[in-house]
């Protein structure tokens, strides 16, 4: 393998981890309404998160700055392509971040409920938007002879684009669900393990018509055993939740995102983003990518690092692994 091709597979594995560890903490944002009956049951949703959900977003911020260095041309036709929804998810994840940390400052009712709503929403949009723009760079978009978009922000909005956003909201929550019932205790955990039985066959049926019309049109070999694994991965996830077998689901579930996220990838490689205008304009991973020095400089860097960085997260979901329930949520009064 030349080292564009190791690094379009690092990247993948960056936005794989993205997806998985975010994923859920999203599903938890989302939950704070959808779950939650009352304000200490959402404070108990919200630190089953509070000790990772900043440590979550590392791996974005690895992505994109993995891109930026190994991928300048995917970078920029990306960013400047897609900039409204990214400065949408941009903006949520910055208010989302102050929401976490802002909402308990201050004691008055109506100033913790605004906080509430804006986690909600600030989880609900990202990941919705997530999987719209991971529809348009597998699908194609308007790209010319000079690298650059040409299209605009309706041609990103259509219907496969748009069924991918509603997979990754659905199969977020329902593993913010699962998470929920892993890391709880009392009636809210039977409540997660139970909205999350209701999620799952409507994800199922989601994830099964967007990878299927994924794989008829770019898929291969490979792209389909991944696929495979992704929806036998959902469908064990959901029986899993259903014996009340949490830790099961979870990681299940978690492999679902996985295999899908590949399958994606997959179908992808050895483009980066295709034209739909002409092939001949698709940024591959020959004509997208930085100097073999570059890129050499940068996998000495990524060896060092990455390892480190893995065992430090790896440590801080030892540490914070018990379960919380709202007996464990003191009394503001």
């Amino acid at each position: 393998m030349e080292l564009h091709d190791v690094w379009f597979v690092l990247i993948a594995v960056l936005w794989i981890g993205y997806f998985f560890l975010e994923g859920f903490d999203f599903g938890i944002g989302v939950l704070t309404k959808l779950l939650a009956r009352d304000r200490k049951e959402r404070r108990v949703l919200i630190n089953t998160i509070g000790p990772v959900w900043d440590g979550n977003e590392v791996w974005l911020l690895s992505a994109g700055g993995a891109t930026f260095a190994a991928f300048p041309e995917w970078y920029a036709t990306l960013f400047s392509g897609f900039y409204l929804p990214l400065l949408v998810i941009l903006l949520c994840l910055i208010v989302r971040g102050v929401a976490f940390e802002y909402r308990a400052k201050r004691p008055e009712e109506r100033w913790q409920t605004n906080w509430e709503h804006a986690i909600f929403w600030t989880s609900l949009i990202p990941a919705f938007l997530w999987g719209v723009a991971f529809g348009n760079i597998v699908r194609g978009v308007k790209i010319d002879a000079d690298m650059e978009y040409v299209g605009n922000l309706w041609d990103l909005l259509n219907p496969y684009a748009l069924l991918g956003g509603l997979v990754t909201l659905t199969l977020f929550t329902f593993h913010g669900a699962v998470f929920a019932g892993l890391k709880t205790v009392g009636d809210i955990r039977g409540r997660a393990r139970t909205l999350a039985l209701k999620l799952g066959p409507v994800t199922a049926v989601l994830a099964l018509g967007f990878l299927v019309w994924t794989q008829a049109e770019n898929g291969d070999g490979w792209s389909l055993l991944a696929m495979t694994v992704a929806v036998l991965s959902l469908v064990g996830a959901i029986g899993a939740i259903a014996a009340g077998r949490e830790g099961w689901s979870f990681a299940l579930s978690g492999l679902t995102i996985t295999a899908a996220v590949a399958m994606l990838f997959l179908t992808l490689f050895p483009n980066v983003m295709p034209s739909s205008l002409n092939e001949a304009w698709n940024l591959t991973v020959t004509n997208a990518s930085s100097t073999p020095y570059t890129l050499t400089i940068m996998t000495w860097c990524a060896g060092i690092a990455t390892p480190v960085v893995l065992l430090y997260q790896g440590w801080t979901y030892w540490v914070f692994r018990k379960r919380i329930g709202t007996q464990h949520i003191a009394d503001p009064h």
